[in-house]
């Protein structure tokens, strides 16, 4: 378990997680990116730019 950026709340982790992984904050609803498995590492996940097909 580790700390969400956003709201401080426990964020549940599962045991395989992984480098680039996404999870999500279970209290604000923050998409959190994983940077770090040992021990592990959260940071708000980037916005992703839509393309619109260019």
């Amino acid at each position: 378990m580790t700390e969400c950026v956003e709201c401080g709340a426990d964020v549940d982790l599962h045991d395989n997680l992984e480098v680039g992984e996404i999870v999500d904050c279970g209290t604000c609803g923050t998409e959190l990116e994983v940077t770090d498995v040992n021990p592990p590492v959260l940071e708000r996940a980037p916005e992703l730019d839509e393309d619109w097909g260019e």
